[in-house]
């Protein structure tokens, strides 16, 4: 099993056991090749203590160990992987705990400091049992929400990738082309890589001529009157500042090895995103996210993956805000109050709902208003952005209880009904116009 099947494998029909109904808590400590795991019964009595191997062996292993035990609720230190994957295929319910959250439970047992893989899964099934009241059990999600899930979050991973490929060609470009990094500016279009596989030196541009230059400007649809002239005369000049001979024939080798790198690269992103848009399609919470604006064809898939379109899942609009980091954390003691950005949160996520509100900005008047008034009272641009999303989710979260696309609309009417400050900012803005 690979790690891209971690995270919930959904199965349908599963019903999670109401936490009353469970007679024994198991601490799993997970790893990469074994687990550890520590069952104890309702007084807190170890009934059973054992390692298994992460293998088919292993597993049948942990099956025959808790059939005894057929109402088992298991604690363990993440959301997602293998081991969460292979827990939700059996008949028990998984509670995932934070890791800091883990740390202080194994501190409350041993408060020395020791730490051991017994020590982690004891504390585990204890915090459980006695703490697990308040807890929320892990509930798979269908299979068509986790493959999309997993296809966006594999996509983000290799646009990151991407993104490392163009940086490192762009440095090898500094070193003996500086032509190149002159001519182009968005180095993650795919007729700049072209253009390193066509001339590959300075001395290759040189040689090709003037016609060659303007035949791939204009194949690779680059061409533009304003910019053309200026192009042109950076590949006249581009033997007059360049690296050494030396450098050159090593650098050059590497660049034309990660454009290589790269064109291969595109070619899977871009049979991501057409697995990507066709599930989508398919989703029956397509219209839903589909209808958010700014959102578009990439991070629609990207939130629906995320939050699912499940109205249980989310019990009120802070439990979504939480998991996106949009919602601040406070600190107060006495006289002291600080308030600073969530960092315990779904990292995914609150990249997406950052793109989201500055896409949002670009489409919605009332939420490039909303943004500008946070600027104008001093918040840099990535605080503002989350106060947007913090107010975008919370839109979000009524519309996967109510089953309702967006309407701007029927959001305008709320917003004048409530009074809301934003109207009356635009309505000046929109005098001024007139």
């Amino acid at each position: 099993m690979t790690a891209d099947s971690a995270a919930v494998r959904a199965t349908k029909g599963k019903v999670v056991k109401p936490f009353n109904e469970i007679t024994h808590y198991a601490g799993f400590d997970w790893a990469r090749d074994h687990h550890d795991v520590v069952l104890v019964d309702r007084q807190g009595q170890i009934v059973a203590d054992f390692r298994i191997e992460h293998s088919l062996a292993g597993w049948q292993q942990f099956r025959d160990k808790i059939k005894d035990y057929p109402a088992l609720g298991v604690a363990i230190e993440t959301s997602q992987g293998a081991a969460v994957d292979q827990l939700l295929q059996l008949d028990c319910s998984v509670y995932p705990v934070n890791p800091l959250s883990a740390k202080s439970y194994r501190e409350r047992k041993a408060p020395s400091g020791n730490k051991t893989d017994h020590l982690d899964g004891w504390s585990l099934a204890e915090a459980l049992r006695t703490d697990g009241h308040s807890w929320k059990a892990l509930r798979p999600l269908d299979p068509l929400t986790q493959q999309l899930q997993l296809l966006c979050r594999d996509e983000i991973s290799l646009i990151e990738q991407r993104t490392a490929l163009v940086n490192q060609l762009q440095q090898a470009l500094v070193e003996y082309y500086p032509a190149a990094i002159q001519a182009f500016e968005d180095w993650t279009l795919p007729a700049c890589w072209d253009f390193i596989l066509q001339f590959p030196t300075p001395e290759k541009l040189a040689a090709a001529g003037r016609r060659r230059w303007e035949k791939f400007l204009h194949t690779q649809k680059l061409w533009r009157p304003e910019t053309a002239a200026k192009r042109l005369g950076i590949f006249q000049n581009a033997r007059q500042f360049c690296g050494s001979a030396a450098v050159t024939s090593a650098k050059s080798l590497l660049a034309l090895s990660l454009a290589h790198l790269l064109n291969a690269l595109q070619l899977q992103l871009d049979q991501y995103r057409q697995r990507i848009e066709a599930l989508f399609a398919q989703h029956p919470d397509h219209d839903l996210f589909g209808s958010l604006p700014g959102a578009g064809k990439t991070l629609g898939p990207r939130l629906l993956g995320e939050i699912g379109g499940n109205p249980q899942r989310f019990e009120d609009t802070e439990t979504l805000q939480c998991l996106a980091g949009t919602a601040p954390v406070s600190f107060q003691s006495g006289q002291i109050h600080r308030v600073r950005i969530r960092h315990q949160c779904n990292k995914v996520l609150r990249h997406t709902v950052h793109l989201w509100s500055q896409c949002c900005v670009r489409v919605c008047p009332w939420a490039e208003t909303y943004y500008k008034q946070k600027r104008a009272e001093g918040k840099s641009h990535a605080c503002a952005l989350r106060c947007l999303g913090q107010r975008l989710l919370k839109i979000l979260w009524k519309m996967v209880q109510t089953r309702k696309p967006y309407d701007a609309d029927l959001h305008a009417r709320h917003q004048k009904l409530h009074g809301s400050w934003v109207l009356t900012l635009m309505k000046p803005a929109a005098s001024a116009g007139e």
